[in-house]
């Protein structure tokens, strides 16, 4: 029987490819600006499938990205989507490493630590990451029960998703290869980011902060909802054939 974490690496690998398509093979490419936990939806066979393209935007040929009225989900929006409105296949990049860090580690995006201060799921996972500890970023649901290999993957190509420059963040096409375990000197590289050297820590801290306080008019993310990806965080009874 699949880990629990190899059932949450398979959705992941599913929705990866789901984005992938959106961006790299659908004519005109496709951002969906909404990437997040509760739109992706599981079918009968607990297939991912990317869902709600309520805000989607077709990015012209040639276009690097289009200029927008910012939507989405605080805590999943990339800075210069929050700060600028550039939306940009990048930004999808950005959340979709959001939702790898909550597939990894059962977290929300964003953590209420007092009434005045929230801390993103990067600004958490990040140091734990560069120290190696990547068990303590472990959702404690999984009962140690996954190859650390594995979780390790889903937290690399998370935090490399998932950081403030754009330029910097991978593929869609990338991140299905790095999820499959089909990159292994790509994901020895990823070990070597610069992102991880522990200088870049308080930089990438201090750029989280300033995106924060330039989001408006956005959309909560809903803490209280189950979804069936949330329901497949805890476990998956796998249907029995009669």
């Amino acid at each position: 029987m699949p880990s629990r974490l190899a059932r949450r690496m398979s959705i992941a690998i599913g929705a990866a490819e789901g984005t992938a398509y959106l961006h790299h093979q659908a004519t005109p490419h496709i951002i969906h600006r909404d990437i997040k936990a509760s739109n992706v939806l599981l079918d009968s066979e607990f297939e991912a499938r990317v869902a709600d393209f309520g805000f989607a935007k077709l990015i012209p040929d040639g276009a690097t990205h289009v200029t927008t009225k910012v939507k989405g989900t605080l805590g999943y929006l990339a800075p210069e989507y929050a700060m600028f409105g550039k939306a940009s296949e990048s930004c999808d990049v950005y959340s979709f490493g959001i939702l790898l860090l909550e597939i990894a580690s059962g977290k929300k995006p964003l953590e209420k630590l007092s009434s005045a201060i929230k801390r993103t799921i990067t600004e958490w996972a990040l140091p734990l990451a560069r120290a190696g500890k990547f068990k303590e970023i472990a959702d404690p649901k999984l009962n140690g029960n996954f190859a650390e290999d594995e979780l390790k993957r889903l937290i690399l190509v998370g935090l490399v998703c998932a950081q403030n420059r754009p330029e910097k963040r991978l593929t869609m096409l990338e991140v299905v290869e790095l999820l499959k375990g089909e990159a292994t000197e790509k994901l020895l590289n990823l070990e070597k980011d610069e992102l991880f050297r522990p200088e870049d820590i308080s930089n990438y801290i201090c750029e989280e902060k300033s995106a924060k306080k330039e989001v408006t008019e956005i959309e909560e993310a809903d803490t209280v909802t189950e979804t069936a990806v949330n329901a497949a965080l805890v476990d998956i009874q796998e249907n029995t054939a009669t």
